[in-house]
């Protein structure tokens, strides 16, 4: 299938857009079972889990959080990004959805960091 004139795969933006959703989803399964770990430490060693949820107010804990709001957000997006590809007629708009998608996803993180700080 040839490229659209003046495109290359790797040259449109959207092709970012694919990155970054698999990128973030590559990172939030790995977080997943170190999640799912921490929660387990409730039944297992309430203690620990006391020590573990103290070392959360530290500033790089916090700013790790809005790391991970941020892929979380972003991912959505993308997600939603991938289905109005599939289901809606194709626009020259998308990349300004993708790019909004980024923005809103950024401004959803900064939102919860200033609500952690």
């Amino acid at each position: 299938m040839k490229a659209a004139k003046g495109i290359t795969s790797r040259a449109h933006p959207l092709w970012v857009a694919y990155i970054v959703h698999r990128l973030s989803g590559l990172a939030l399964a790995v977080f997943l079972p170190v999640h799912f770990w921490v929660l387990a430490l409730a039944m297992t060693d309430p203690a620990r889990l006391d020590g573990f949820l103290h070392m959360t107010e530290a500033g790089v804990v916090k700013l790790a959080e809005f790391g991970l709001v941020f892929l979380l957000a972003i991912h959505m997006f993308g997600g939603l990004r991938l289905m109005a590809m599939e289901w809606l007629p194709w626009s020259a708009s998308q990349k300004t959805l993708a790019a909004g998608a980024t923005a809103a996803s950024f401004c959803i993180a900064v939102l919860f960091l200033i609500k952690a700080i």
